[in-house]
């Protein structure tokens, strides 16, 4: 069985990294969605009745405190997890309908994600922790050579490729884990706290790296993060969450 790592790190063949076109004016939107957990006589409501929509090319920042449930949206919206109740679409597709295979497929051919921890594997260099999600899907090798460099080079690594990641800085290991990201050629890609283990100048890199993703390739960026000036600066909106439910959602300011 496949490690949630290697779920969420599939590739797809879909055009380059210059093209995040989409069918669909609408990314994800969801309805009534909930996810509910029993913890002894306890129900937890993690996400709790939320309907939002997000237009295809918007920068969306996720704010709350811990236990506020916008991870569990995110991991929702990656299809990592199902809902209780209510819907979630990706490009109108209804993630609560699909099978396991399906949301593998979603995850392959839609999906990139960014962690906070990285998760980049310490014996291989960047090159190959790059290249991880197309040797999974069996990507021909001259195919995954070109999509690497492609995605290496966006995010300015180039001269690191043959370096692991105990060799790299902290911002250095972020940028090898958003090029794997986005090696699989994603129309949507979610990021946990991206920031959370930077540095304010090495964390603003990192948001500038985002924002020239979101701007140049048109990719729609949903960013989990409890730091609102950050999120004032880069998002173009901001979902606010507490107890599971959307508390408030707009603009900046």
């Amino acid at each position: 069985m496949r490690s949630n790592i290697e779920r969420v790190i599939n590739s797809n063949d879909m055009g380059t990294l210059g093209t995040a076109s989409t069918s669909s004016r609408i990314a994800i939107r969801t309805e009534h969605l909930s996810r509910h957990y029993q913890m002894g006589s306890t129900l937890v409501r993690a996400a709790n009745d939320v309907t939002l929509s997000i237009p295809a090319g918007e920068f969306v920042a996720l704010l709350g405190s811990s236990g506020s449930g916008k991870s569990t949206l995110l991991n929702l919206m990656a299809g990592l997890d199902r809902p209780s109740e209510g819907a979630i679409f990706a490009h109108e597709r209804n993630l609560a309908e699909m099978s396991s295979d399906e949301l593998a497929k979603h995850r392959s051919h839609t999906i990139g994600i960014v962690f906070q921890a990285f998760n980049l594997l310490p014996r291989m260099t960047l090159e190959e922790n790059v290249e991880l999600p197309l040797r999974l899907a069996e990507v021909e090798r001259n195919e995954r050579m070109t999509r690497v460099r492609e995605a290496v080079d966006r995010v300015r690594l180039t001269t690191r490729l043959s370096h692991r990641p105990s060799e790299l800085s902290g911002g250095e290991q972020q940028r090898a884990a958003l090029a794997r990201a986005l090696v699989n050629r994603p129309t949507i890609l979610l990021a946990d706290e991206p920031t959370g283990n930077l540095d304010s100048k090495t964390g603003d890199e990192i948001m500038e790296l985002l924002r020239e993703i979101n701007e140049g390739l048109g990719m729609t960026i949903v960013m989990v993060t409890h730091e609102q000036p950050r999120a004032e600066r880069f998002a173009h909106r901001m979902i606010r969450m507490a107890d599971g439910k959307v508390m408030s959602d707009g603009g900046q300011g």
